[in-house]
């Protein structure tokens, strides 16, 4: 079973389906794809379907930022549960109360620059994933203080399995 996220840039959306680390479905089309990452984890080099691309991609607060052929581009991505979910429950709000933070995705615990009773801020980052040879940076959704650290460093993770708990 594959994964479909969808991604909304500059109010258009993409329906993205990763069908294996050389390929993707955007809106139906089979893409084939090398993605490797080039310097300090924000650069990366995009082989996409023969054509060559070099780009930047940060997080932002749970969204992406991507800059390309000198262009800078705001990106949100949902995967289409989520989305399904959260457009039915009507949630636009940030959560009160405790945050379990759970892995977006399978991978490889890469960092954790927090520590139990650290207080930290809305968008500071809390974990690095490591997945598809990508590093991501995942952030706090708000202020806060890390209770409870279920991973350690060089851990692999499943698919929601809860990393750590902000109060």
């Amino acid at each position: 079973m594959t994964i479909k996220y969808i991604a909304e840039i500059e109010g258009t959306e993409y329906v993205i389906e990763i069908i294996s680390e050389s390929q993707v479905m955007i809106n139906e089309k089979p893409h084939k794809i090398d993605f490797q990452a080039l310097r300090q984890h924000t650069s990366f080099s995009l082989l996409m379907d023969g054509k060559s691309y070099e780009t930047n991609i940060y997080q932002d607060n749970g969204d992406w930022e991507i800059c390309l052929r000198g262009r800078r581009f705001h990106i949100q991505v949902e995967d289409e549960r989520e989305r399904s979910l959260r457009k039915a429950a009507g949630k636009t709000s940030v959560q009160k109360g405790k945050i379990s933070l759970q892995a977006p995705m399978p991978g490889l615990v890469i960092d954790i620059p927090v520590s139990v009773g650290d207080e930290v801020k809305d968008g500071q980052v809390l974990l690095i994933l490591e997945s598809m040879k990508m590093q991501n940076e995942l952030t706090a959704p708000r202020d806060g203080k890390v209770s409870r650290i279920h991973v350690n460093v060089n851990d692999n993770v499943d698919r929601k399995q809860t990393l750590l708990i902000l109060d």
